[in-house]
């Protein structure tokens, strides 16, 4: 998800969801998060999580394509405008993320007090001695 944009329509206007504000009606004070994924994005689920007090709905780009974050969107647009309620948008972006490689597909124990090997070589086979990570440059990296 590097260049890839999320559109959300154009000429939607809150003022014209939403019902007018009474003058003397303080906001809110308290956000709530929810992250939407694969049981709360229907439009049904997201309008009852609007109408239950979530403020923000969270997006979790560690999973999913354009695709599916955009029929997201989409659905919470939808459910916004049903509710005629404000919710904020929060996009969990994915960092740099390290990954074992485990081919055999099969728990690997490992053993406290013992050292471990971690290799980029993603062809060795996985082992409570030895794992092979997705990540080539380990060893040049600098803690920041």
């Amino acid at each position: 998800m590097h260049a890839n944009n999320l559109l959300v329509d154009e000429p939607i206007r809150m003022s014209t969801i939403l019902d007018p504000s009474k003058p003397s009606s303080l906001p809110a004070m308290t956000k709530i998060v929810g992250t939407l994924g694969p049981r709360s994005r229907t439009v049904e689920a997201i309008s009852a999580c609007i109408n239950a007090g979530m403020s923000v709905a969270r997006f979790d780009f560690s999973s999913g394509d354009v695709t599916y974050h955009q029929e997201t969107v989409d659905n919470l647009t939808a459910a916004i405008q049903s509710t005629k309620k404000l919710c904020a948008v929060m996009l969990d972006t994915v960092g740099p993320e390290l990954h074992v490689v485990n081919r055999g597909g099969r728990a690997i124990p490992l053993e406290m007090n013992s050292f471990v090997v971690l290799t980029p070589d993603q062809e060795k086979e996985a082992s409570s001695k030895l794992l092979p990570i997705n990540f080539h440059g380990l060893s040049k990296a600098s803690i920041a």
